[in-house]
């Protein structure tokens, strides 16, 4: 495998290169890769089983699954707009084990064949769509695409993945519901489809398949969380910045033997904060900001013995934050800043304990800086929420009917996650940026732009 990235002899050169490619782009082109990816998928948009010998290679190769991988490669080569880093440039020829980005390995089943084992063409930059041709590539346990401008869909035929084990295509323009391919990959460990354009529901077989990292967040989900969630394995979990809506499923509290990560901000989710969120004694960040929670503090969350990064802020809770609470143990920031708490303890006040960062900005404090009128208290404080008889049930129980916050000014970047083992060595994906922050030189490809008729066939892909 050759490695990615430019040499400092080539950096002029490829800074043109991406000035060049800037004042190509335009909203045309980007409607027109996803006709492409439309008029070449199949009827049934799967590959079709026998397809690898209809296709005349005119090269000889050491095993048939390096044939395999030369045809994927190639369509895929096909199937790109824009490689401004010319990151494929070197996708000539038979030997795919020497083209940038793809690397190789024994068979799992064959140690005596040398496979396609991962792709890795992160941070490349590169706009085109996934043809089904990559369903050819059966050998493949990590496919790492973060940080490009790849549109259009996610096809069917990447199903037969079946060794697959980390699919990152976060940071990308990928469009339609959420991609029901990922939940027939047994072995996959590591999603994360972050800082896309899917939409719709999320389902509940997500957290029913055994999976270590689940990113889902920046995308456009409308759906509830599903009452499922508790049902999955993950050690880390993070649905932010979406629509949700809803309250955060009792069934969270099974988790806690496993779950290391869970962020729910900026969702819109309402009711009150379950007491089974005390049961995730495992669990270092828990956040749940930026939404529409009410009611108290259940008494249980002295029951999060490992948190270190707890945040509650931007919401509508009051009541009083306890001081058992802000003793926990391995606790190194509380934010409770932007809800109605009307009484703190001492142990609470920033500044009270060495190392521990509290906030408690923008509340009803007595006697604190910083806290909000009487008048803005009073419709929250003086109205407090009985969590115990809200439809969200028991101690997560909440008011539909409580005016929702101000969406949050800044979303947090999620935190990188924690995998289990490969059965390859792959190269790590790092936590792509809010396309804010990191925006491509070259004119974004957005598919809002496309007509409706084309979006609407997109969708029922």
């Amino acid at each position: 495998m050759k490695a990615l990235g430019c040499s400092t002899s080539t950096t002029l050169l490829s800074l043109l290169l991406l000035i060049s490619a800037a004042a190509a782009l335009s909203d045309h082109e980007a409607s027109s890769i996803a006709r492409r990816q439309l008029l070449a998928l199949p009827e049934n948009g799967d590959l079709p089983d026998d397809y690898e010998f209809d296709v005349d290679t005119n090269a000889t190769f050491p095993n048939p699954r390096l044939r395999r991988a030369y045809i994927a490669l190639q369509a895929w080569r096909r199937a790109i707009f824009s490689d401004p880093f010319n990151t494929t440039g070197d996708w000539v020829g038979p030997d795919v084990c020497s083209y940038t980005g793809v690397f190789c390995s024994k068979a799992l089943d064959e140690p005596n064949l040398d496979v396609v084992a991962g792709a890795d063409l992160n941070h490349a930059d590169i706009a085109g769509y996934l043809p089904v041709e990559l369903g050819l590539l059966t050998d493949v346990a990590v496919f790492h695409l973060n940080s490009n401008r790849f549109c259009g869909i996610v096809p069917r035929s990447l199903s037969r993945l079946h060794l697959l084990h980390e699919l990152d295509l976060s940071n990308n323009r990928f469009v339609g519901p959420f991609p029901k391919v990922v939940l027939g990959m047994p072995a996959l460990k590591y999603l994360d489809i972050r800082f896309n354009d899917f939409e719709g529901r999320i389902p509940s077989e997500l957290f029913e398949k055994d999976l270590d990292a689940i990113f889902v967040n920046d995308n456009r989900f409308t759906s509830r969380i599903p009452d499922n969630l508790g049902e999955s394995p993950a050690s880390v979990v993070v649905l932010a910045n979406n629509r949700l809506g809803g309250c955060i499923p009792r069934s969270i509290g099974a988790m806690g033997g496993t779950l290391d990560e869970i962020i729910l901000l900026n969702n819109g989710l309402s009711g009150c904060l379950p007491a089974e969120v005390g049961l995730l004694g495992n669990a270092t960040v828990v956040d749940a900001g930026s939404n529409a929670l009410t009611g108290v503090l259940p008494r249980s969350l002295s029951g999060l013995a490992r948190v270190e990064e707890l945040d509650l802020s931007r919401n509508f809770l009051t009541g009083f934050v306890s001081e058992r609470l802000c003793k926990l143990p391995s606790l190194a920031n509380f934010t409770f800043s932007f809800n109605y708490f009307k009484g703190e303890a001492a142990a609470c006040v920033p500044g009270s304990r060495s190392g521990v960062v509290f906030d408690d900005a923008s509340n009803c404090l007595p006697a604190r800086p910083k806290q909000k009128s009487p008048e803005a208290c009073a419709p929250i404080v003086g109205r407090p929420v009985d969590c115990g008889r809200s439809k969200c049930g028991g101690s997560g129980g909440g008011d539909d009917s409580t005016p929702r916050p101000k969406p949050s000014l800044k979303p947090k970047a999620p935190p990188p996650p924690r995998h289990d083992a490969s059965p390859v060595t792959p190269v790590r994906s790092p936590p792509p940026p809010p396309p804010k922050e990191a925006a491509s030189p070259v004119t974004p490809v957005r598919l809002r732009c496309m007509g409706r008729h084309l979006r609407r066939r997109l969708l029922r892909l």
